[in-house]
């Protein structure tokens, strides 16, 4: 009697540590999911865009600071070559 009481503690001690150690991911499951996966990539291109978008308009407003101080270059240029004539 004893025997077999021994034997069924050692089978169901097993199971126990099989089922605790599986081999299964469970952590970080929120990480891998395809819907926060999606949501993230969807902040990341909206993140993006609106840092290009900053630049797009940086760079603008510099190109046309540019052009205004080009075009009072030339006008000094045209003032100079006229007192030269």
């Amino acid at each position: 009697m004893l025997a077999l009481r021994r034997a069924a503690t050692a089978v169901s001690a097993r199971r126990v540590a099989t089922r605790a150690y599986s081999t299964g991911r469970t952590e970080g499951s929120v990480a891998e999911s395809r819907g926060f996966n999606k949501k993230e990539k969807a902040h990341e291109d909206q993140y993006i865009r609106q840092h290009e978008a900053d630049q797009l308009k940086k760079l603008r407003e510099s190109i046309k600071d540019k052009h205004a101080e080009l075009e009072k270059l030339k006008a000094a240029e045209a003032e100079l070559a006229k007192k030269q004539s």
